[in-house]
């Protein structure tokens, strides 16, 4: 892998931003709010900070960079597959749960909703994250879907996926700077009190990971190269030329033996190949 020592550099940066959003976040809301329950009341409110920033940001930051991770590149793509839309179901998952939690708040305490563009984004950005990961399911990880319209669809399902992330960045930091004006009256918002430096800390850790998320996922030298165990498709059957084949059958295991296998076969029929040459001379 070339820059490996740069990638895992960033990997780890990620990582810790990332773990330490989270951590920022239970902090806001037990040590400046109210801290969680589910009754309708302030507490129940903050669900959503902690959910979205969890499972919206960094959940969904890595299940975007995990086909990057080279420690990976020996198993089966359809595993990772699997683990890509796992960590995306997931965030989804927390995503809805941390809405239902505000427009709960907002009912119990007769709170006009989707008034803010914080809102209209936000919710956008569930709906539109929804439908990629059923498409994506149902295009890339069923068997049903030809090989051409995969392939065409690729390019779309990468970007949209790209975009969606960068959506939820910067609508986090729109909801940050709505809540601590709406929250902080006395000292206000604009005094810079503890709690506003603190979230405002909050949003530069998230900037940053979604920078490190994205940077990563768009360097090509990076990219998980092509199965090495595709087949060609025979007139009777099987894979189409050019394309990937993934088996439920393989893992990491089985993948490092096939390459060793294979290299053997290539070095016998290099050797087989000299000796023939040697031979023809010998004759000549």
């Amino acid at each position: 892998m070339e820059g490996y020592g740069l990638f895992l550099v960033l990997l780890v940066s990620a990582l810790l931003l990332g773990f330490l959003s989270v951590l920022f976040a239970l902090i806001w809301v037990f040590h400046y709010r109210e801290g969680l329950s589910w009754d309708g009341g302030s507490a129940e409110f903050n669900w959503h900070p902690v959910l979205i920033i969890t499972g919206f940001v960094f959940i969904q930051g890595i299940a975007i960079i995990v086909y990057r991770l080279p420690w990976t590149w020996k198993c089966s793509k359809l595993l990772i597959k699997f683990i890509h839309a796992g960590l995306n179901t997931i965030a989804m998952i927390l995503a809805i749960v941390s809405l239902v939690a505000v427009f709960d708040f907002h009912n119990a305490k007769n709170i006009p909703n989707m008034y803010s563009l914080h809102s209209w984004i936000g919710l956008a950005a569930v709906i539109f994250y929804t439908l990629q990961l059923v498409l994506g399911f149902a295009v890339f990880l069923l068997p049903f879907a030809p090989v051409s319209l995969r392939a065409s669809l690729m390019p779309i399902h990468i970007y949209s996926g790209l975009l969606i992330f960068a959506t939820v960045i910067a609508t986090a930091l729109m909801g940050f700077t709505e809540k601590l004006i709406f929250a902080l009256k006395n000292p206000a918002y604009s005094t810079s009190p503890p709690e506003a430096i603190f979230v405002n800390t909050l949003g530069l850790l998230i900037l940053i990971f979604g920078a490190l998320i994205l940077w990563m996922a768009t360097r090509p030298h990076w990219k998980r190269p092509p199965e090495q165990n595709s087949k060609i498709q025979q007139p009777n059957g099987g894979t189409p030329e050019g394309t990937e084949e993934e088996s439920t059958m393989t893992d990491c295991s089985n993948t490092d033996k096939s390459d060793v296998e294979f290299n053997s076969e290539a070095a016998a029929r290099k050797r087989n190949l000299k000796l023939d040459e040697v031979g023809q001379r010998s004759t000549m």
